[in-house]
């Protein structure tokens, strides 16, 4: 299943309630403010701080 593009207009990092960016090759929604990645399974963002990585600098 893909993700859903649309879906950027609704959704926000739940730390900072900052947009998020979509990363098409590796699956994840990028909050470029908290430098989390937060993983996309079966087209679902996970959206739990406790499953967020860190981005690398």
């Amino acid at each position: 299943m893909a993700f859903d593009k649309k879906l950027l207009e609704i959704v926000a990092c739940p730390v900072c309630k900052g947009k998020l960016e979509y990363n098409k090759e590796a699956q994840q929604l990028i909050c470029k403010a908290d430098k989390l990645a937060y993983p996309i399974n079966d087209g679902i963002p996970v959206l739990l701080e406790n499953k967020a990585e860190p981005l690398a600098e």
